[in-house]
């Protein structure tokens, strides 16, 4: 006669390792998707054209989204209203995104935890 938990702990067994495979299997693939695609890609004028595009239209889709809800005239504003032109400055001064990304933060972060945070 066959034991009941021996073949159910063998099944079990058996069912979890097939999960473990299936889901290492995905894993794999998933992080090797973008390297089997990067070398098309390249090669595609349409990424060409949006590569040099994008980040001017990003930007200024983050500017709008994070400017269009401030208040009237009042000192919080002026916060979110000189960390863009902070950035745009240091980075046509310098052309340095580290410098710009990180100057912007500074004059971002020094008003909101002074000025907003009363």
């Amino acid at each position: 006669m066959v034991n009941v938990d021996f073949v159910l702990t063998a099944l079990f067994t058996v069912l979890a390792l097939a999960a473990i495979l299936v889901t290492a299997a995905v894993t794999w693939a998933l992080r090797a998707v973008p390297f089997a695609a990067r070398a098309p890609l390249r090669a595609s004028a349409t990424v060409q054209y949006r590569s040099t595009r994008m980040p001017a239209g990003v930007m200024v889709i983050l500017v709008v989204s994070c400017l269009h809800d401030l208040p009237g005239p009042h000192v919080r504003v002026l916060g979110p209203l000189a960390t863009p032109a902070v950035t745009l400055t240091l980075h046509l001064w310098r052309r340095n995104a580290l410098l710009s990304i990180l100057g912007g933060t500074a004059v971002h972060v020094a008003p909101a935890s002074t000025i907003s945070a009363r």
